[in-house]
């Protein structure tokens, strides 16, 4: 924890030598409409090639990452977040596991990184996604309330 600000690792890849994660900032989101986008980071580190890159969650995307989890489960491939909105990743299932960090719109800057993951890697992203949600439940909950009763 930051300056007050509780960042959760939503998802990481990584073996000995290289990896890829997204951090998520569960704290001060920033609201459009109804939607409530919190501020995250994918870092990506490696020997060769590191580097940072700042996007927005939604809830929605957090239900979209559980469907990604899902079809990597199933040995398919996964594109998170859709939308075109940000900086994105792609995930393959091969062995090793290849992500394509894509900084888009930005930079049009993409890096591809072999990971040679855990066994439980799968088990693992489940447990970090359920900590990003119950974090930004409780954050929502919290600003909900003080709406409701600002001066308690």
């Amino acid at each position: 924890m930051a300056d007050g600000v509780e960042t959760f690792e939503l998802f990481r890849f990584a073996d000995a030598v290289q990896s890829v994660a997204v951090g998520v900032s569960c704290r001060a989101p920033l609201v459009s409409g109804e939607v409530r986008y919190y501020p995250a980071e994918i870092v990506l580190q490696s020997g060769f090639v590191s580097g940072r890159v700042a996007l927005v969650v939604s809830h929605e995307d957090l239900d979209e990452w559980e469907r990604c989890l899902d079809a990597l489960e199933a040995e398919e491939g996964a594109e998170w977040p859709a939308g075109g909105r940000s900086a994105w990743v792609a995930v393959v299932p091969d062995d090793p596991v290849e992500l394509t960090v894509h900084d888009s719109p930005s930079t049009q800057i993409a890096v591809q990184v072999p990971i040679d993951v855990a066994s439980d890697w799968l088990k693992e992203n489940r447990l970090r996604l359920e900590r990003v949600r119950a974090a930004v439940s409780a954050d929502s909950k919290g600003v909900q309330r003080a709406m409701i009763r600002p001066h308690e």
